[in-house]
């Protein structure tokens, strides 16, 4: 029996690449959400790709300003979350207990209030 080669199949279509411009955005604002990075290694990464041409400036001042903001967004976050923590208790066994005793009143409660409203 004689082999055959398959017949060629059409390669599908293939969506352009993403720019360099958009690769380094998403590559930096993942940074940023990872690690804080400082503000002179981003913009020294930005301008290395300047310098090889990899994006032009005006995208390059554009993504250093977008990136700048989202870390300064992204550290406010983070302080004003540190900050409820800090200020919050936990939560005392007592304190569950008298939770617990509290639904357990207010459910009570609730039945009579339905046994009222029915026979009413």
């Amino acid at each position: 029996m004689a082999r055959t080669k398959p017949e060629a199949q059409p390669e599908p279509e293939r969506e352009a690449p993403p720019s360099w411009y958009e690769l380094s955005r998403k590559i930096l604002l993942a940074s940023i959400g990872a690690a804080a990075l400082a503000k002179d290694e981003i913009v020294q990464f930005i301008e290395r790709l300047v310098e090889k041409g990899e994006i032009v400036e005006r995208d390059a001042r554009r993504l250093i300003q977008e990136v700048l903001e989202e870390r300064e967004r992204l550290e406010q976050e983070r302080k004003a979350k540190q900050t409820q923590v800090g200020t919050a208790s936990p939560a005392t066994k007592a304190d569950i207990e008298a939770l617990s005793a509290r639904i357990a009143e207010l459910q009570k409660r609730i039945e009579e209030l339905r046994k009222q409203q029915q026979q009413g």
